[in-house]
C-alpha cells in the first residue's frame, strides 16, 4: 500500500506543535506569574464610572426656518466627590487644598466657577443681595444642618470652617473659596434638593482643562454638555430661558423621568414647548485607569436629542416691529424731555409738563389664521442680557421685563366701537340706515347727574350732526354709541365682546393676562353690585371697567376683517424631528369662536373703520396712510386712565381693506391719544408688504430655511 504521509513530515509537524504549545505556556506564565501582580494591580485601580450622556435639547426657529435658539457643544467641569473626599483623607486636607487649586486656576484661566453662597468674598463677612434662588437654596441649607434661619454670614462661615476641617493656615478669602465649593457641593445633597452632579464651571477652555491634567489636579471629571445659544436679540419676551429644576419643580420633572440635574425651560416658548425641546439623556459605562486615560467606553442607554419647533413669528418682522416701536418711544420720550426742561428753564404752567412714556406694545397677526407674526413689548430685553445681568434689568426703570404684549390689559378707548357697532346692528337695535344726531350731550340720565359729552363737543363745543354706524365709526362719535350701548345694556355687549375674545383668553401657550369685560358679573365679582347705568354708555365707548391686551386687541381686529372669525394666537407653527426628517406636528387655523350676522353689517362696519384712514377731515391716519401703496382700514383709541394722568394711546387697524391679510394693535402709555401711534402701524405695515413677495414664496413653496 502507498503511504500518502512519510515520516519525516510527522516529525516536523510534531516539533510544530511543541513549539507552539512551550510558546503558549510561556505567555502564560509570563502573564500569570511574572507580570500578574502588576496587572492584578493595574485592574484594581482602573475606576469604572456610569457618566450621563446629555441630549441635544431641540433648537428653536422662525416660521421660516430662520434659527432663533440653538446649542453649542461645551466642555463642563464636574466635581467627581469619590476622587475629592478619599477615605484616605479624613481631615479633607487635600480635598481643601484641590478645591482651592481649582477655584485658583479656573480664575488665573478666565473661566467662572459656580459659587452661589451669599456671602461676601472677604471679611468682614456679610451676606450679599440674593436672588430668589440663593435665598430658597441657603434656607434649605441651613434647615438642613439645624442651624437658625437668624444665623448671620460671620457664625455661618465659622460654622463651615468647622464642619469643612478648613485649616487655620488658609487666609479669610481662602476659606471663604473653599468654603463657597463645599457649601454648593453640600447643598445639593440636602434633603430639599437631592441633586446629582454639582457642576463646578460650565464651558471651560481647553487651555484650563489641559493644565489641570498636566499638573494632576484630580477631584474633577470633564462632561461634554451643551449650552443654549441664542441667535437674536430680538423676542426676548417670548423665546424665555432654560435652567436646572429647582424646588417646586423636581416633583414635576421627576415624575416625567428627568434626571433631578437637567436643564429645563424657565419661561417662554422653552417652558410652554419643554415637552417637545426636551431630549432623553443617555448613559455610558466608563472605564478609566487610575491616571485618569479612558480605556474603554460602553454605551448602556441611547441618547435621544429634542425636537425642533418653529413659531409662527416672522423674526425680521419682530425685529422691525421692536425698533420702530423703541424709536418712536425714545424721540417722543426726548421731545418731551426738552419741552419740561424749557418750561423749567423759562417758565410756564403745571399743564405745560409732560409725562414720559412708560410703556408700550405692538401686535401684528395673520388676519387668516390668527398666527402672531410680532409681539413686541416696550422696553424690552435679549436673554443674554437677562442670563448675564438679571439683578441690574430687574431694577431698570419701566420693568422691561414686565411683558406688556400679552401681560398688560389696558382700557380699548374707541377701538372698541366696532364691537359695539356689530353687536348693535346684530341685535337689530339699529340698522346700517339708522341716523342718531349728535346732541353734544347725552342728557338720558341728567336727572342722575350724569351727562356724558361726545369728546367733539368737550373739544370745540361743537357736534358731529347726524350719523349712521359708518360715519359714527369715521368720526368717533361718542354720542352715537352712548346711544346704542343703551339700547344694548351690558350684557349683549358683553357677549359680543366675548365672541371677538376681548377678555378672553388667546390661545397663545404662554402666561398671558386674561383682562375684562365690563359685566354684572364682573362687576359683581370686584364690586359686589351690578353695571350701573353710566358705566354701561361708557364700556359702548371702550372705557368703565374693560381692559384688555394688546394681543387681543390684534386677535379682535382680524376677526373684525374676517367677518366675526377668530382663530387661536398659537405661536407653535409646526415641530420636526432632531434630524428634521419627519414632521411631529403642523399647526392648522383653529376658530376659537364665531360672531356671525349679516355680511352687510360687516360691509358697514369696514366701510366706517376704511374712512378713518381715508377721509382727510379726520386728520391723523389719513396723514400717515394717504402715501401708502396698500388700502387700510383702522380705529383709533384714546383711553382715559385717571385725573392727572396722560391718556392711552390705542390704534387697530388690517390692511389690505379689500382682502385683509395681516392686523396690527399698537398701544403706548401716556401717548396721549389714538392718533398719536398711527405712525408706529404704518412702520409696521410697510415691513409686512415691502417683504410680502418673499415670503409669499416661502410659503407657497412650503419649505424651511436650516
Amino acid at each position: 500500500m502507498e503511504k500518502f504521509v512519510s515520516h519525516g513530515r510527522l516529525a516536523f509537524m510534531a516539533l510544530v506543535t511543541a513549539a507552539l504549545i512551550a510558546v503558549s505556556l510561556m505567555s502564560l506564565y509570563k502573564l500569570q506569574i511574572v507580570e500578574g501582580q502588576a496587572y492584578y494591580e493595574e485592574s484594581r485601580n482602573n475606576i469604572v464610572t456610569t457618566q450621563r450622556v446629555s441630549a441635544a435639547r431641540g433648537n428653536i426657529l422662525d416660521r421660516y426656518g430662520r434659527v432663533l435658539v440653538e446649542n453649542r457643544v461645551i466642555n463642563d467641569l464636574v466635581i467627581d466627590e469619590g476622587d475629592l473626599f478619599r477615605d484616605d483623607d479624613p481631615d479633607y486636607v487635600r480635598a481643601n487644598a484641590t478645591i482651592l487649586r481649582l477655584c485658583t486656576l479656573a480664575t488665573e484661566f478666565g473661566d467662572e466657577y459656580i459659587d452661589t453662597l451669599p456671602i461676601t468674598k472677604s471679611p468682614p463677612f456679610e451676606y450679599t443681595p440674593m436672588s430668589d434662588w440663593q435665598r430658597v437654596f441657603l434656607e434649605a441649607y441651613l434647615r438642613d444642618k439645624d442651624l437658625s434661619p437668624g444665623t448671620t454670614a460671620v457664625e455661618l462661615m465659622a460654622f463651615m470652617r468647622d464642619r469643612y476641617k478648613i485649616d487655620n493656615s488658609y487666609t479669610a478669602e481662602e476659606t471663604r473659596t473653599i468654603a463657597g465649593i463645599r457649601y454648593e457641593i453640600n447643598g445639593r445633597y440636602s434633603r430639599d434638593f437631592n441633586t446629582s452632579d454639582y457642576v463646578f464651571a460650565k464651558d471651560v477652555s481647553m487651555d484650563l482643562i489641559t493644565t489641570l491634567m498636566e499638573n494632576a489636579v484630580g477631584g474633577f471629571d470633564v462632561l461634554t454638555g451643551f449650552t443654549r445659544e441664542v441667535k437674536t436679540e430680538a423676542a426676548g419676551h417670548l423665546l424665555g430661558y432654560t435652567g436646572q429644576i429647582f424646588g417646586e419643580e423636581v416633583e414635576k420633572y421627576t415624575a416625567l423621568g428627568y434626571d433631578l440635574d437637567a436643564y429645563v425651560g424657565k419661561s417662554g416658548a422653552e417652558l410652554a414647548f419643554e415637552s417637545w425641546l426636551h431630549g432623553t439623556d443617555g448613559q455610558a459605562r466608563v472605564t478609566r485607569t487610575a491616571t485618569g486615560v479612558v480605556t474603554d467606553t460602553v454605551y448602556t442607554k441611547e441618547t435621544i436629542p429634542g425636537n425642533h419647533i418653529y413659531l409662527t413669528i416672522d423674526i425680521g418682522m419682530q425685529q422691525a416691529t421692536e425698533r420702530v416701536l423703541d424709536e418712536y418711544i425714545t424721540e417722543e420720550n426726548q421731545r418731551r424731555a426738552e419741552n419740561n426742561a424749557n418750561v423749567a428753564r423759562y417758565g410756564g404752567s403745571p399743564s405745560d409738563i409732560e409725562q414720559l412714556i412708560t410703556g408700550g406694545a405692538a401686535v401684528a397677526v395673520d388676519v387668516n389664521t390668527g398666527e402672531p407674526l410680532a409681539i413686541a413689548s416696550w422696553p424690552t430685553y435679549s436673554i443674554t442680557e437677562l442670563l448675564t445681568d438679571y439683578e441690574s434689568l430687574n431694577q431698570r426703570e419701566n420693568s422691561p421685563l414686565f411683558n406688556r404684549a400679552f401681560g398688560a390689559a389696558y382700557a380699548p378707548g374707541s377701538t372698541f366701537k366696532p364691537c359695539t357697532a356689530i353687536a348693535g346692528l346684530a341685535e337689530r337695535k339699529i340698522f346700517t340706515g339708522t341716523v342718531i344726531r349728535d346732541e353734544g350731550v347725552y342728557t338720558k340720565y341728567e336727572d342722575i347727574g350724569y351727562a356724558p359729552v361726545c369728546w367733539i363737543y368737550s373739544s370745540v363745543h361743537l357736534t358731529h350732526g347726524d350719523m349712521n354706524v359708518s360715519s359714527a365709526l369715521t368720526n368717533s362719535c361718542n354720542y352715537f354709541f352712548y346711544a346704542v350701548g343703551d339700547a344694548l345694556q351690558i350684557s349683549l355687549m358683553a357677549k359680543y365682546a366675548k365672541g371677538f375674545g376681548l377678555g378672553e383668553p388667546t390661545g397663545i401657550e404662554l402666561a398671558e393676562e386674561i383682562g375684562a369685560m365690563t359685566s354684572d358679573q364682573y362687576m359683581q365679582a370686584k364690586y359686589g353690585r351690578d353695571v350701573y347705568a353710566g358705566e354701561t354708555i361708557q364700556a359702548a365707548i371702550g372705557q368703565a371697567e374693560s381692559m384688555f391686551t394688546p394681543l387681543q386687541l390684534a386677535e379682535y381686529c382680524a376677526a373684525l376683517a374676517n367677518n366675526g372669525t377668530r382663530h387661536s394666537a398659537s405661536i407653535l407653527k409646526s415641530v420636526y424631528s432632531y434630524d428634521f426628517s419627519q414632521a411631529l406636528y403642523q399647526r392648522e387655523p383653529e376658530v376659537l369662536s364665531e360672531v356671525k350676522t349679516d355680511q352687510a353689517y360687516y360691509d358697514a362696519v369696514h366701510y366706517g373703520m376704511h374712512g378713518v384712514v381715508t377721509d382727510p377731515a379726520v386728520g391723523a391716519a389719513f396723514k400717515y396712510f394717504q402715501d401708502a401703496p396698500y388700502s387700510v382700514a383702522g380705529k383709533t383709541g384714546t383711553a382715559q386712565v385717571g385725573e392727572g394722568r396722560t391718556n392711552t394711546g390705542v390704534f387697530i387697524c388690517y390692511a389690505p381693506y379689500y382682502n385683509p391679510q395681516v392686523a396690527v394693535a399698537v398701544v403706548v402709555e401716556k401717548a396721549g391719544s389714538g392718533a398719536s401711534v398711527i405712525e408706529i402701524s404704518r412702520s409696521i405695515l410697510d415691513y409686512y408688504f415691502s417683504l410680502r413677495s418673499f415670503t409669499l414664496s416661502l410659503e407657497r413653496e412650503g419649505s424651511l430655511l436650516r
